[in-house]
């Protein structure tokens, strides 16, 4: 995201997008030197002004309402990257700023003081401009329009609301505008709409409230005001059959998609999956997943894949393996992502393996492998793979697919989260002995070795695994030896992480084992038993075992 305004501005040139407002606006005032003259009287007029009728029936101090819900700690929403300190942003230099950035400003004004007709008209000229466009996002709330266009969520006009709705959907896109939402209790509201019996609001609405709730305190909010189970009820009446073959039921896809975003977002945190659970959403999650709806797919398996590690919603997911191999089979990647996701974040479940095997979905994991253009897809792939490799079953039929070579042609050259399912996988495929062979064939061993130089702790314990069980095989360890993979290892044990250093004493142990005049060899590296006896220290117990 750009740092300026005036680097927008840039960009907006570069673009070559010329961002024009409705012709409706001329209506309003004409005459430039007349805009500019009502701007001056209207600047000041406030929601207090409006000749709307609020439901409230006064003007809310939204700046203080927004923080009545979030007085207690954040710590227990977990699962959250994001920093959920309030950031602010500084105004853009005024001195070189586009022309959109006025006309937005004066159609916001004009909006404070406007009757339901001049009203309407305003928020559809402030809907032609390019809102993805950070300059008009800034605009509109530099000038106020923020709590302007959530204080008309409440009025009773509907195209008001849409029309509100439909701007705050698209600017929400922006970090900073989501927070001033959130202070300005709009999300409040829009959990509100979501019992409207008008079907375009409950779906702006939730459209709305999946972009906003992408931090931990508005997902909080959205909790704590019955957000989740009104979202939940927004599922129930899309049928599965068709891509809406008529209008009523391409309505309800429709907000039940809209809800599915909603619910994707909100899953982020522990508590929230929680109160998704006692809402009965798994058993809808189950319905939805078997629709041949693309963009109904996508948010569904969003929420599996964030779900998926939660032990209620893995016996749940157990029922819906045949989709999820079904949906690996699918034209679109982010759907093929999100179903190798859930996979392997649930199949350290034994069950899970063998249901993956039985609905012939260990093919399609293999498949995925020649995509190595979409990193995310591969990393979900190898990951799927990985972890169905602990299953003697499913490797047999890795065999037969070749996919140990296909795995060490991606030991190079690819990003760390796919290098760690990679190695990973193929620390599970060498407990086989064939396998070790194969991979020896392959090439896998100097890429392996030359891992060990690495930093990145789960990389590292995976990397040790792998060799740990190729050291078992007599023409590996000679290439082990004789690429310096021993003292590589040796030097792992100094590494800070106690799970490094007992997988590297592990990867150590055939090693000594197996190699001619090991002894001497260890004691050829500095410090070498010194570092041995200073480990028996060690608190750890899987150290501890793996020196003894």
């Amino acid at each position: 995201m750009p740092s300026t305004a005036q680097d927008n501005t840039g960009n907006d040139k570069n673009q070559k997008k010329i961002l024009l407002s409705s012709r409706d606006w001329e209506t309003l005032v004409t005459g430039h030197n007349g805009l500019r003259r009502d701007n001056t009287s209207l600047s000041k007029a406030g929601g207090s002004d409006r000749r709307l009728n609020s439901r409230s029936g006064e003007h809310t101090d939204r700046t203080r309402r927004g923080h009545s819900n979030f007085e207690s700690d954040y710590s227990s929403e977990d699962d959250d990257e994001e920093d959920d300190e309030m950031l602010e942003r500084a105004r853009p230099d005024q001195s070189d700023l586009p022309a959109e950035y006025w006309q937005i400003q004066r159609l916001v004004k004009y909006l404070k003081g406007g009757n339901p007709t001049a009203t309407v008209i305003a928020l559809s000229s402030i809907r032609d401009f390019n809102l993805s466009v950070e300059t008009c996002q800034i605009a509109i709330r530099d000038v106020g329009g923020l709590e302007v266009l959530v204080n008309l969520l409440e009025t009773d006009d509907l195209d008001c609301k849409i029309g509100s709705l439909h701007i705050l959907k698209e600017i929400s896109n922006n970090k900073y505008i989501r927070r001033n939402i959130a202070d300005l209790g709009g999300l409040q509201t829009m959990v509100k709409l979501l019992d409207e019996p008008e079907k375009e609001v409950k779906c702006l609405a939730a459209e709305t409230i999946a972009h906003v709730a992408k931090f931990k305190r508005a997902r909080k909010i959205v909790r704590q005001n019955g957000g989740i189970k009104r979202l939940v009820g927004l599922l129930e009446n899309a049928s599965v059959n068709g891509h809406g073959s008529n209008s009523e039921n391409a309505k309800h896809i429709e907000i039940a998609r809209a809800g599915a975003l909603a619910l994707w977002s909100l899953s982020r945190s522990n508590k929230n999956k929680h109160a998704m659970e006692r809402a009965g959403v798994i058993p809808l999650l189950a319905k939805l997943l078997k629709s041949s709806n693309d963009n109904m797919l996508i948010p569904v398996g969003g929420i599996i894949e964030e779900c998926a590690t939660d032990p209620v919603y893995r016996m749940a997911i157990r029922g819906m393996v045949p989709d999820l191999v079904k949906n690996l089979l699918s034209a679109n990647d982010d759907l093929k992502k999100h179903c190798a996701s859930a996979i392997f974040k649930c199949a350290e479940d034994k069950e899970i393996r063998d249901l993956v095997r039985k609905y012939m979905g260990l093919r399609p994991l293999h498949d995925l492998l020649q995509k190595t253009d979409n990193k995310a897809l591969l990393a979900a792939a190898t990951g799927a793979i990985w972890k169905c490799a602990i299953s003697s079953e499913n490797i047999a039929q890795f065999q037969e697919f070749r996919t140990l070579e296909a795995l060490v042609q991606l030991l190079n050259n690819q990003p760390e989260e796919v290098l760690v399912n990679v190695v990973g996988a193929l620390a599970e495929c060498a407990k086989e002995p064939d396998n070790r062979t194969a991979i020896r064939k392959a090439g896998g061993i100097s890429p392996l070795i030359n891992l060990l130089t690495g930093t990145n702790p789960a990389l590292l314990v995976n990397t040790c695994n792998a060799l740990r069980q190729c050291a078992e095989e007599p023409d590996s360890i000679q290439m082990i030896d004789r690429l310096d993979g021993v003292r590589l290892l040796w030097s792992l044990l100094k590494n800070p992480d106690p799970h490094v250093q007992a997988a590297a004493a592990w990867a150590i142990s055939p090693c000594v084992k197996n190699i001619k005049e090991s002894g001497e060899m260890v004691r050829s590296f500095v410090g070498g038993l010194e570092l041995i006896v200073s480990l028996l220290k060690s608190k750890d117990v899987q150290v501890l075992a793996s020196l003894l």
